[in-house]
């Protein structure tokens, strides 16, 4: 009797010992920074190959990153949307490459991405922008 006893009592304890576990919380930091909206300096340049790996050309909407952001996240941000915005115009581009002469919120952007928003002519715009969905 006492035997079935203790393999109830230790099966409760295991039980309980079990249920009062903490539960790991995956880390939503990264994903709650993707959804700010950055606002920083958008430049415009002719892509080729990028850091990404991938061949881009001017008429395609694309972006590069600022090197910081591409270094923290090992480069997962390749291939990530971001919608950008400037004068009430917005377009949605793909980010493909780094900017080394980024700072921490500023966009490289092809011709036809910069166009979108603004004349080339204009060079340099103040842009807001952030990351869509995955």
């Amino acid at each position: 009797m006492y035997k079935l006893t203790w393999i109830l009592v230790a099966f409760f304890a295991f039980t309980l010992s079990v249920l009062a576990a903490p539960i790991p919380v995956p880390d939503d930091s990264q994903d709650l920074d993707k959804r700010a909206t950055h606002v920083g300096r958008g430049t415009w340049y002719i892509p080729g190959l990028g850091n990404c790996g991938w061949t881009n050309n001017r008429n395609q909407l694309v972006v590069a990153m600022p090197k910081s952001l591409y270094d923290q996240n090992n480069g997962s941000n390749c291939g990530q949307m971001v919608q950008i915005s400037f004068g009430g115009k917005s377009v949605t581009a793909k980010m493909v490459d780094s900017c080394p002469g980024c700072g921490p919120n500023d966009l490289d952007m092809s011709p036809a991405t910069f166009g979108a928003l603004a004349s080339l002519d204009v060079g340099v715009i103040k842009a807001s922008w952030h990351f869509l969905k995955k």
